[in-house]
């Protein structure tokens, strides 16, 4: 395997010139297993698509009853092909494929299309025979897309490994399809519509191969630019969002995801065999990913078109110009109820628009030009109103009459296509008078549509889609130094409870939980009798609140475990009385707090686990009704402090916490923060099952827990078996305080999207020499320190990189600063090795921190399971091999890269 040259981590995936899903997409030999000459069987159909579309491979039949299939000779078995097979496209009867993979495996196959069916989606039974099938797949490196699927295509290169009765046109949209039917459809409706393809898959019951592995692939396929996707039910979760949000940063992944209903979500499962989560979920895991939903299928391959012609807006405003009213107003309609706004036109604008259009134009937005609208008055129209700053995306609408000039004025508008830095769509409305007018539109790119509704949907989704990306990808605040946080004394309270067999926590552990987190609550004391209640009410001060007390009771209301407003030591001592004759079983005593004055908003944050992605966080509006309101909005732990405003926003309660009628606005900074730092205390305590702050009062003065409640999972529960988080959480296992020889002390941590501030200041303090030695070449200091190149630094994935930075503070002054970054990543599709690189800032070089580094970073990959470690380092840089062969590393001249190769085996590799 050769290498391809990566020179910076920020723009550059890894490459090889063969990747572990190659022998699926690009297969040199194919193997037909079950192929057949009789009339209407699959297997007659899958040799027949392979050879009469020529892919510049060999097809090789195998059927232990024929001598030949289509005059091609076959074999008995795979062991008698006379080559190496890339690909076994195995279409025999469900009990024989573990036997067949088991034969595959033995022989050296390395991919597997398996299009039989009778697996999980029949029960139990077929649920073992996908065991079996997969633990003989495990015993080599094969892969397989299946069972129960189409199989797969890839028009560019001509292979059909396919039952489909066509072949797909070649094109740059891959798509992704989770029901063999609908890829049928689709397949059918794209000749009609001239729509081609990178590549045609479907997944089947994704037994192993699932939309991690595919969207990864199809991200480092130079064909494809954009990824379609039909899904039923998401395979592995963390694999999934790991790779989606990594390529949508480059390619745009549109997704229409069925079971929005419950009882779509039933007709789902009993198709896949797999069970489907909660939509909401499904919602906030697709936005923290920068994946675009769409409803409708026409949508996902309008999506795929606009945002591969056209730029992405920058805000959710569209200005309309139509030379009729009623299609405006339509576009108008569904523009405001699919979330996007109407541009207010600039006095500026509006002056210009005074000066080349009728008296009778509408003087507003939507722009009518009116019905004797010629090209030129359409274009410079097109032009007054594209300048507009309030404007960031334009729709022009044409409906053909009597003076209109369908055609003419689409060629006057093709300068326009992209020149305007904003997106241009197009409704050209009518049959085959404006056909040639829309013709030449898409030839332009600018995309048309038949109504205008369809295009301002359009528009909306294109802006939800650089919403998501901005949110992952927007430089967020730090939400709390390590220091604020001790986990240990978080952890400590869990254990204690588990060790005593409970599974609820006492609202006084649960306020100390979030107080070890930095989430301020009420000064909350326990009371085992009325005296002592009693007491505890004179040190806080009246009126107090007296609450249960109870390691069994969640929910205290519901057993008049709640008395507000009390007074006197004898209305403290009467209620403590009165609740513990009331409750009986249950009652373990009371908490005394301090009547906190509800000067407020009472809102609710809480967590409860998803059967697909683990931990979710809820946001919203809190209190005794908050199951009536249900305004409420979802997102997947852990947030940044951008996530968490996003997640606020998406509420109807978030509008009043800015400030409304005259009431000061809360601090929402603060809120965002708390926000981050509850969702941290969800990914990083895994026995937390549910847990809800309600209500967290928020003010313009404070942010106060008043009540909590956390449930625990079974103390019995194996630990493998808690859900994790979808998205891998902050990796505190791997921070490290160190000296330095001279006596510095730092930070090794990993790095966090919170650093791009830092990383700038970092990359200012490197010399052009240790920039040439790092990326082989020269980067001025605007290349290296663009946001969009840090993003790709700072906003790793934990589960498929890990970079490690060297941090100090002043001690002066407090302020923290990196000294160094070391970087490990691994190949696409190869997750057992992984190359490292390290940049150390010239002031600190030369004390002993590269070899630290490396050698912290060497410890991670071990942990991670990483069982090789290569680098490549320019001849001149002598300290950084001296540094691999102090710490092990093998290293040999490479005189056709003038580079040195150094290699390290970490672990042995499992047998």
């Amino acid at each position: 395997m050769k290498r391809l040259k990566n020179t910076d981590p920020a723009h550059d995936v890894l490459g090889y010139e063969r990747r572990p899903l190659d022998a699926i997409f690009a297969p040199e030999t194919v193997a037909v297993i079950g192929a057949t000459e009789r009339p209407g069987s699959v297997g007659r159909t899958v040799m027949w698509n392979l050879i009469s579309n020529p892919f510049g491979g060999t097809v090789f039949p195998v059927n232990p009853r024929r001598a030949n299939v289509l005059g091609i000779k076959a074999y008995p078995n795979i062991a008698e092909v006379p080559e190496r097979v890339d690909l076994a496209v195995i279409v025999s009867p469900a009990p024989t494929v573990p036997g067949v993979v088991r034969e595959c495996v033995e022989a050296g196959v390395r991919g597997a299309i398996i299009i039989s069916a009778g697996f999980r989606e029949t029960g139990p039974e077929g649920e073992k025979l996908e065991r079996r099938v997969l633990e003989e797949a495990r015993r080599g490196r094969m892969r397989i897309i299946g069972p129960n699927c189409l199989g797969v295509m890839n028009p560019g290169t001509g292979l059909n490994a396919t039952f489909a009765a066509g072949m797909a046109r070649p094109g740059s949209v891959a798509f992704l399809s989770q029901s063999g039917a609908l890829m049928t459809a689709i397949l059918d409706m794209s000749f009609q519509e001239n729509v081609g393809f990178s590549a045609f898959v479907s997944v089947g019951s994704m037994l192993d191969v699932g939309w991690g592995d595919l969207i990864y692939y199809l991200g480092g396929d130079p064909k494809t630019r954009s990824i379609v996707v039909y899904m039923e039910s998401v395979d592995d979760a963390r694999s999934f969002l790991s790779a989606a949000r990594e390529v949508a940063l480059t390619k745009p992944i549109i997704v229409i995801k069925a079971g929005r209903t419950e009882q779509a979500a039933r007709a789902a499962a009993s198709h896949t065999g797999s069970l489907t989560g909660s939509d909401e979920v499904i919602d906030a895991a697709f936005r923290r990913s920068g994946m675009l939903r769409v409803e409708r299928i026409s949508d996902l391959f309008n999506m795929a078109e606009v945002l591969s012609k056209q730029p992405r807006p920058k805000g959710p405003r569209l200005t309309v110009v139509t030379n009729a009213g009623g299609p405006g107003v339509l576009a108008t309609d569904a523009l405001i109820r699919s979330g996007g706004r109407l541009a207010n036109l600039s006095e500026e604008t509006r002056q210009a628009l005074d000066g080349l259009l009728p008296a009778a134009w509408s003087r507003g937005n939507p722009i009518d030009v009116l019905g004797d609208a010629d090209p030129e008055r359409y274009a410079r129209t097109l032009e007054v109103a594209a300048r507009d700053p309030e404007s960031d995306g334009m729709l022009v609408v044409l409906t053909p009459q009597d003076m209109t000039e369908p055609t003419a004025t689409a060629e006057a508008l093709t300068p326009y296509a992209k020149g305007t830095g904003k997106p241009v769509l197009a409704s050209w409305m009518g049959g085959q008078e404006v056909a040639a007018g829309v013709s030449i539109l898409n030839g332009a790119g600018i995309p048309t549509f038949d109504y205008p509704d369809t295009a301002a949907r359009t528009f909306t989704n294109m802006w939800r889609y650089t919403y998501n990306l901005r949110s992952i990808y927007e430089t967020p605040e730090l939400a709390a130094d390590d220091e604020t946080i001790d986990r240990e004394a978080a952890a400590g309270i869990i254990r204690e409870a588990r060790e005593a067999g409970r599974t609820l926590l006492t609202e006084y552990e649960s306020k100390r939980l979030l107080a070890a987190y930095g989430i301020p609550t009420v000064e909350t004391r326990v009371a085992r009798d009325p005296d002592e209640a009693a007491s505890h009410a004179a040190d806080l001060g009246y009126p107090v609140v007296l609450k249960l007390h109870s390691e069994t009771i969640t929910h205290k209301t519901d057993v008049g475990g709640v008395r507000l407003g009390l007074r006197s030591e004898e209305e403290v001592r009467r209620a403590y009385r009165e609740m513990e004759a009331s409750i009986g079983e249950g009652f373990d005593g009371a908490t005394v707090q301090p009547m906190v004055s509800l000067d407020g908003y009472e809102l609710i944050v809480g967590s409860s686990p998803d059967p697909q992605f683990g931990p979710v966080v809820l946001f919203g509006s809190g209190g005794q009704l908050v199951e009536v309101y249900r305004d409420r909005a979802l997102a997947l732990p852990p947030l940044t402090t951008t996530l968490a405003r996003r997640t606020m926003e998406r509420t109807r309660i978030y509008e009043a916490l800015k400030g409304v009628r005259g009431r000061d606005p809360v601090d929402l900074r603060a809120l965002e923060k708390l926000l981050v730092r509850f969702s941290h205390l969800v990914a990083e305590q895994p026995w937390i099952r549910e847990m809800d702050v309600n209500p967290l009062l928020a003010s313009p003065r404070r942010l106060l827990a008043l009540d909590a409640r956390v449930v625990l999972y079974p103390p019995d529960t194996p630990e493998k078996e808690l859900p994790r988080t979808a998205i891998r959480p902050y990796p505190n296992q791997y921070v490290w305080r160190e000296e330095l020889r001279d006596g510095t002390r730092i930070t090794i941590r990993p790095i966090r999207p919170e650093d791009e501030p830092l990383m700038v200041k970092f990359h200012e303090s490197l010399s052009p020499e240790s920039v040439y030695m790092r990326y082989f070449h020269m980067m001025n200091l605007p290349q290296r320190t663009a946001h969009e190149r840090l993003t790709r630094i700072c906003f790793i994935d934990y589960a498929r990189e890990m970079a490690l930075v060297a941090e100090r503070r002043d001690p002066a002054t407090g302020e923290r600063e990196i000294m160094g970054v070391a970087r490990l990543s691994r190949p696409a599709g190869l997750s057992e090795e992984a190359e490292f690189s390290m940049l150390i800032s010239d002031r600190y070089q030369r004390r002993g921190l590269g070899t630290l580094m490396l050698r912290r970073l060497l410890e991670v990959g071990r942990a991670e399971g990483i069982q090789r470690v290569t680098a490549d380092i320019l001849f001149e840089n002598r300290p950084m091999q001296k540094i691999c062969r102090k710490l092990g590393f093998t290293l040999r001249r490479n005189t056709e890269d003038m580079v040195m190769k150094a290699e390290l085996e970490l672990l042995q590799p499992a047998a």
